[in-house]
């Protein structure tokens, strides 16, 4: 599955959730749901997942550990705040270069409404060729809706 689509149906599992819940839980609770979501869906989702890296010849086996990796290679990072500050999509990119992965979100459930709270985070972004025609749109799709 390609990451735009990975991305897309995390962003509407997290939509459902909010809307049903809404805010002011724990986001391990927020983490529970979610991951839930997505495995009843087929995804392989990792909660909590402790991961290694090395850097400058050093190998740290507990450096960081991510809330949710969906199919191996999407990072999310779940927030349960009044607002996300900018050192949280620091966070996830500095995850997914040490990890060398493409694409991550920073999901926050604190807010009234799910929009302002959610942040898709691109490591090594390669803008695409102009005459390729328009990038394609990333776009959260609504169960039942076509």
């Amino acid at each position: 599955m390609e990451d735009d689509r990975i991305t897309a149906e995390i962003l509407d599992a997290a939509l459902a959730i909010h809307r049903r819940v809404g805010p002011g839980l724990l986001e391990s609770v927020y983490e529970s749901l979610l991951a839930s979501a997505l495995s009843s869906q087929g995804m392989k989702v990792e909660r909590q997942r402790t991961l290694q890296f090395t850097l400058d010849g050093i190998h740290f086996r507990e450096g960081l550990r991510v809330d949710l990796l969906v199919e191996g290679r999407i990072v999310v990072e779940l927030k349960s705040l009044e607002r996300v500050l900018p050192l949280h999509s620091k966070q996830v990119l500095t995850y997914l270069r040490l990890l060398q992965l493409p694409v991550g979100l920073l999901i926050n459930f604190g807010g009234a409404t799910l929009k302002e709270g959610v942040k898709r985070v691109v490591n090594n972004y390669i803008p695409p060729d102009p005459g390729a025609g328009p990038p394609p749109r990333l776009a959260v799709r609504l169960r039942g809706s076509a």
